[in-house]
């Protein structure tokens, strides 16, 4: 068994389907991105949104009384009650729920009834009200937000263009509350981006950069006010804002057969087609794909192919169990191996999985580099770019995270960019109690 050219088989799969993470030109690839950011910022985009979020960082925070924070995810629904107290945040009556329509698709009237009896025992502690919304929504100036789209398999009939914060106070009321209530929208990228300002650190940084790496993904970022040519309010005004660039959206990079195949088979084709391409909703189901289609060109065994047939998907925590313990019996890869596969389908698969991750940490770095550039942040040493990091997808995978560094390593550090990842723990929570108090006086 020659393991190189078990290897070679792998690379000539992906060369064939246009998905060898080794044609992928990254300054190119980088500077297309940057196009279309800079597109996104004259004009409304059709990919990416580059979306302003009214957010004055520069605005003094007073601390006030607990804030109900709403984390509408991929997957799951979160809320809780924060509290700041000088420089310790508070986290109580925490929990976690299904995300309404994750499951089917509902209407819009039962979506806004779920999450108020999601956050009813929470209603007579506060007023204020922090929503993360982890979909493309606009914010609007008064702080409420308007929703574009759905993504992530999450389905909810005619909720496109409704006003979140006005919709769910009107549900509120219905169900009993007359107590004035203030709701402020926000993209759980911002969420993330405000938590990496929130917590103490010794380090200056130069600027923030929010990256969602999860069952979706996104990144934002602060931009110069005059660069927004889009949004005359802004534009008139000094200083940054935060920029939501609802990344997931890209559609500038080159898609390869199996990309086309999994688009043509989720919920909503030709949209996000970036996110498809990297996070956590559709790794899983984009390796499955992967392994029929070298099925179907005899890359792997007919016994194994026959063998992967007859399942109806793979998770992207099986491909990162696999990926970790080949002969683990704890995942659905090394099931169907044990059972139908050869020694040589094995150590195809740990490639073809490698391969694959290779390719999605290089796109994220893409769109991290071309945020790098356009702003020309971190430049001084002292000073790097502070990327705080939130997602399943991104720290439940050593294989990914050590093929980011790598990556960030080579392109950016080598080039004289200087950036810093941390991770705030609850960071979402976090960022969306921020929200509320700097935008007190949007409201």
């Amino acid at each position: 068994m020659e393991i190189v050219k078990l290897k070679e088989e792998m690379i000539m799969f992906l060369e064939d389907m246009g998905m060898d993470y080794r044609e992928i030109d990254f300054e190119e690839e980088t500077n297309i991105f940057i196009k279309h950011m800079e597109n996104g910022l004259a004009k409304n985009n059709l990919d990416l949104k580059m979306i302003p979020t009214y957010i004055d960082l520069n605005r003094e925070i007073k601390f006030v009384e607990p804030i109900i924070v709403i984390d509408a995810g991929g997957t799951n629904f979160r809320r809780a009650l924060v509290s700041f107290k000088e420089d310790e945040v508070i986290i109580e009556e925490f929990q976690t729920f299904s995300m309404p329509g994750s499951k089917g698709e509902i209407t819009k009237t039962e979506f806004f009834d779920t999450i108020v009896k999601y956050i009813e025992p929470l209603l007579n502690k506060s007023t204020e009200i922090g929503f993360c919304f982890s979909y493309p929504v606009e914010i609007l100036p008064n702080a409420d937000g308007k929703v574009l789209s759905l993504s992530k398999e999450v389905k909810v009939k005619d909720i496109e263009n409704v006003k979140l914060g006005e919709t769910l106070l009107e549900h509120i009321k219905k169900y009993g509350y007359k107590e004035n209530k203030k709701v402020v929208i926000l993209n759980d990228t911002t969420a993330v981006l405000l938590s990496g300002m929130s917590i103490s650190s010794k380090t200056r940084y130069h600027s923030y950069i929010g990256l969602i790496l999860g069952t979706g993904t996104n990144t934002c970022y602060q931009e110069e006010n005059n660069n927004i040519l889009k949004d005359q309010l802004i534009l008139k005004k000094k200083g940054k804002t935060i920029i939501n660039i609802e990344s997931g959206g890209y559609n500038g990079v080159n898609r390869g057969i199996i990309d086309k195949i999994l688009d043509n088979k989720s919920n909503n084709p030709n949209e996000q087609q970036f996110e498809k391409m990297i996070s956590g909703a559709y790794q899983g189901i984009l390796i499955f794909e992967s392994i029929k289609k070298a099925g179907e060109d005899g890359y792997i065994s007919k016994e194994f192919y026959q063998g992967i047939k007859n399942i109806l998907n793979i998770s992207s925590k099986d491909v990162s169990d696999f990926h970790n313990s080949p002969y683990s019996k704890d995942n659905v890869i090394s099931e169907l191996l044990d059972m139908y596969g050869t020694e040589e389908d094995r150590i195809k698969m740990f490639y073809l999985i490698d391969f694959l991750i290779e390719r999605a940490a290089k796109l994220l770095v893409i769109n991290i580099k071309a945020i790098i550039k356009h702003t020309n942040a971190g430049r001084n040493p002292c000073q790097p770019v502070c990327i705080s990091v939130d997602g399943s997808a991104f720290y439940g995978s050593q294989l990914f995270m050590s093929k980011f560094d790598y990556y960030v390593k080579k392109y950016i550090n080598n080039e004289g960019y200087y950036v810093k990842r941390i991770k705030v723990e609850d960071g979402i929570l976090i960022g969306a109690a921020k929200s509320v108090l700097i935008s007190k006086d949007n409201r």
